[in-house]
């Protein structure tokens, strides 16, 4: 079995770390001197640092002190309408100030928040509020017609005739931050106002194995699961984040993903809190707004899809703008171009880059590569976390020696106690702990951990295995193409063949001729340097990003009906 080695994490002054048990039967290495909530982390960064500023967005610079008084302001109204510890409330809430506020009221509490992607429709959220019974839901004011479809819906379901429906949530930052609600929150506005914001709220005492978050994962076959994210977890994520990027005391950071998701809530969000730094807060991702906003905000910390970077080094500010105070830039989800590190190298020499992989169902990271590894193993995750363990398995669920090719199996204090009400699902996914991953992986005699591909998207072309990741590996090294997905099509011949569909913007072309011309390019590209079999045999150039969930995976399943509408059967 081959895990990492504390010789790979040295240089970061890591805190004791020792084995002890969790989850019933779970025996994990753990560190010794940590924090027991995020909620407990959120209050040293208040006592230490009251003035610093915690949240940026757009016009609003709201301090830790500031902050603090909002989420004592929240978290005296969820009580007011009954939310109490262990209550699951929903959250479908974009990127700004409320979705944090909310999210620490209910961590002071002790109630469980489930965050919801934005572009969850009305359909899917009813789901998630009866799968995990949500005692309330908060809905963002921009989702006008999710607030009417759910308004409509629980008017005719009795079953949800306690739940609390608050929307059309105003500007946290200002004095008067409320939330706009219905019947169901009349205690909010019977003159009790001046009572509920008169005291703080003394931290809930928490079981660190309690779950604090419930995400739910965006799979792609069935119903979602409802992966619990304990404060166990939550908290060894954060410290992983912290000694092994590194990120310092007062970090500023970019939230460019959704905060509903585990990048964008662990990654950034609690992450930032941890080190008691600065969350800039962006509604989405845009190149040029992004560069411009790390200069004026002097960010040095980003986590983000290597396309994003790509995107940047291809805005026309990039050049103009002062970015040396960014200093480490985190990524993953996808493998990131050698030409694209040499570019950030040259143009940005300050900049250290590291990969990381991770789950929903690992709170976020299990490995991480060190920055000085980044270029030479370009095509490795990096070296498994000081906390964690990676077997690398058969399909009988025998352990493989180095080098092989198997399924990931992870274990540690950062994996998910299991999936919320789903017994089927945790008895499929879990063995002695180890979550199964559905991730091809290997490890090497070094350390480094390579993912080939997922499970489900490994090609068989007539008898011969095809990691679709190599393939895209090898379209990435081509000059242009900023996204590239491989994806199998069944044939009555050879099972499945290999088809490719890219994002390249500057090789797009209305001309017919000249788009052929690239294609032939590209294909040539690949024969120079993958075996014959592996080569597409066709490729698809898409007209704009590839489509990818919330934590940047691509949705290669979007892209399969896309080519199905554009090839022949059997091809």
């Amino acid at each position: 079995m081959q895990t990492a080695t504390m010789t790979h994490w040295s240089s970061c002054a890591l805190p004791p770390i020792r084995p002890e048990s969790h989850f019933g039967d779970r025996v994990v290495n753990c560190f010794g001197d940590r924090a027991q909530s995020l909620d407990r982390l959120f209050e040293r960064a208040c006592r230490l640092y009251p003035h610093r500023e915690a949240l940026v967005h757009d016009a609003h610079r709201i301090s830790y002190q500031d902050l603090r008084r909002l989420v004592m302001r929240s978290a005296r109204r969820f009580q007011a309408i009954g939310i109490k510890a262990g209550d699951r409330v929903v959250m479908q809430i974009a990127n700004r100030i409320e979705f944090v506020v909310i999210m620490l009221a209910l961590q002071r509490i002790a109630a469980i928040a489930v965050p919801v992607s934005i572009r969850e429709q009305a359909s899917g959220l009813i789901y998630i509020i009866h799968q995990c019974e949500a005692s309330a839901v908060l809905i963002d004011d921009c989702l006008s017609q999710v607030i009417e479809d759910l308004r409509n819906y629980l008017a005719n379901e009795p079953t949800l005739h306690a739940l609390s429906f608050v929307y059309g949530l105003n500007d946290a930052a200002s004095s008067d931050f409320r939330f706009h609600t219905d019947q169901h929150l009349d205690a909010l506005s019977e003159g009790r106002e001046q009572d509920l914001l008169a005291e703080d709220i003394a931290p809930a005492e928490v079981n660190e194995e309690a779950c604090a978050f419930i995400l739910y994962t965006s799979g792609t076959t069935g119903k979602p699961k409802g992966a619990m994210l304990s404060h166990l977890n939550v908290i060894h994520s954060i410290m992983h984040f912290q000694y092994c990027m590194p990120l310092r005391d007062g970090v500023r950071s970019i939230l460019a993903v959704p905060a509903s998701h585990v990048t964008g809530l662990i990654a950034n969000i609690a992450s930032v809190i941890g080190c008691a730094g600065t969350s800039i807060i962006m509604s989405q991702f845009k190149a040029a707004d992004y560069l411009k906003l790390a200069a004026r905000e002097k960010v040095e910390y980003s986590i983000l899809v290597p396309a994003m970077y790509k995107l940047c080094l291809m805005d026309d500010h990039f050049e103009q703008l002062d970015l040396s105070h960014w200093r480490v830039g985190g990524y993953g989800g996808a493998p990131m171009p050698v030409s694209t590190i040499d570019e950030l190298a040259s143009r940005l020499p300050g900049l250290q880059l590291m990969n990381a992989y991770g789950a929903t169902e690992t709170c976020s990271p299990t490995t991480i590569m060190p920055a000085i590894h980044t270029r030479a193993h370009a095509d490795s995750v990096g070296f498994v976390l000081p906390c964690a363990e990676v077997r690398v398995v058969n399909d009988r669920g025998e352990v493989l020696p180095a080098g092989e090719s198997g399924e990931l199996w992870i274990r540690g204090p950062m994996v998910i106690p299991g999936y919320w009400n789903n017994p089927e699902a945790n008895g499929a996914n879990f063995t002695d702990g180890f979550w199964h991953s559905g991730d091809l992986g290997s490890i090497d005699a070094e350390g480094f951990v390579y993912i080939h591909d997922r499970l489900k998207d490994m090609i068989n072309r007539g008898g011969y295995k095809i990691f679709s990741v190599e393939v895209e590996h090898c379209l990435m090294s081509y000059s242009g193409i900023i996204e590239a997905a491989v994806i199998s099509r069944p044939c009555p011949v050879l099972g499945e063949r290999v088809h490719a569909v890219i994002y390249a913007p500057d090789l797009q072309s209305d001309n017919l001729a000249k788009q052929s011309e690239v294609i032939e390019a590209i294909t040539k590209h690949c024969r120079q340097k993958l075996a014959d079999y592996k080569v597409p045999e066709s490729i698809l150039l898409y007209p704009e990003a590839l489509p990818r969930n919330a934590n940047g995976k691509l949705l290669k399943r979007q892209l399969r009906l896309v080519l199905e509408a554009q090839l022949p059967a059997g091809s």
